[in-house]
């Protein structure tokens, strides 16, 4: 059964979009909320409860809350009305309109912005998009290709967290004056004792992983610092996912089943070779396979199809089982050796 949603005072009443840092609005807190039947069911009741969502602390305080255009920011948005705070919805523009590679990826191009901004109008909350394109590019999509070229494993949505969601969207929330920033991570925070002395260990911040075992999030959460702990908030962490969707669906919310993207958002249909290859033609050039000793006894097709601990697909036969020990860039050579040595080399 879909429930109230009842839109509150906007804080840039007398302001025009220009005068704000984040862009132009497209719903403000006084436009019309979707309104439905307030009675509800027992089981919505039941996790719109304090002991699930958290206090009812919101009274007179703003939220900013970042919306991905997914069932999950979506719900977070959702959860902070309920809660009572003026709630700002905030998305990331990782790419450009006018990159045809992009502009269509389902995770973070148009048509999730689109989500988003629909979302947002569903609930009654104004919503705004920043231009994140230039950080997103130079702080993951450069660092996924350096990793990925030196034959490590990269892990970009850590370095999205790390370098631009949080650190721009909390700047970019306190610049607005808000009281934080939720995300639909799944992922818990115990605040600090605020009564300790600074520096005990009763005075931090704790980050726990969520009740929903199989979609925690805290794993890339870690780099989150003291200030950004103490500010953020992730009311989804004692929700588990059909909940989350049980919630999207009881309030009509346009994104209640919207599947979930398993893939990194800008390689696209491509391989991460191919995608590496386009942005770094370099590592695509065939070189030599040596051992240990520098002895050349193979050629491989390019560094970027290769990572270390490698056994498969080296394309040379030898009477021992052969493993990738190293990447050496300087000089195009993969490197290659036996079990042992490429288990030293782990230790």
């Amino acid at each position: 059964m879909a429930a109230s949603l009842v839109p509150s005072t906007s804080p840039f009443a007398g302001t025009s979009p220009t005068d704000t840092p984040t862009g132009e609005p497209s719903c403000p807190w006084d436009a019309p909320a979707a309104v439905a039947d307030p009675a509800r069911d027992e089981a919505v009741t039941a996790l719109l409860s304090e002991e699930r969502i958290g206090p009812r602390d919101g009274a007179g305080r703003t939220m900013v809350v970042a919306m991905s255009g997914g069932v999950d920011s979506a719900v977070t948005a959702l959860v902070m009305r309920e809660r009572g705070y003026r709630v700002i919805g905030m998305n990331l523009r990782l790419f450009s309109p006018d990159d045809p590679d992009h502009r269509a990826n389902p995770c973070c191009g148009l048509p999730a912005l689109s989500d988003a901004r629909r979302t947002s109008a569903r609930i009654g909350i104004p919503f705004y998009a920043l231009d994140m394109e230039t950080e997103f590019a130079e702080s993951v999509i450069d660092r996924f290709v350096d990793e990925y070229v030196q034959g490590r494993t990269p892990n970009p949505c850590l370095e999205c967290n790390r370098h631009v969601k949080f650190r721009h969207l909390v700047t970019r929330s306190r610049e607005l004056g808000a009281d934080g920033l939720a995300t639909g991570h799944y992922a818990r925070i115990v605040p600090g004792d605020a009564t300790a002395p600074a520096g005990a260990p009763e005075a931090r911040h704790r980050l726990l992983r969520a009740v929903d075992g199989r979609k925690d999030q805290s794993y890339v959460l870690y780099t989150l610092d003291q200030d950004q702990l103490g500010y953020i908030r992730f009311p989804l962490g004692n929700l588990t996912k059909p909940e989350v969707r049980t919630l999207a669906r009881a309030f009509g919310l346009p994104v209640a089943d919207k599947k979930e993207s398993q893939e990194i958002c800008f390689v696209g249909d491509r391989s991460y070779a191919e995608f590496v290859a386009e942005r770094r033609p370099d590592a695509a050039r065939p070189g030599e396979i040596v051992d240990g000793d520098g002895a050349v006894i193979g050629q491989h097709n390019g560094l970027l199809h290769h990572t270390v601990g490698q056994r498969r697909g080296l394309g040379i036969a030898t009477a021992q089982p052969l493993y990738v020990l190293g990447l050496d860039t300087a000089t195009n050579r993969l490197v290659v050796g036996p079990k042992v040595l490429a288990s030293a080399r782990e230790l």
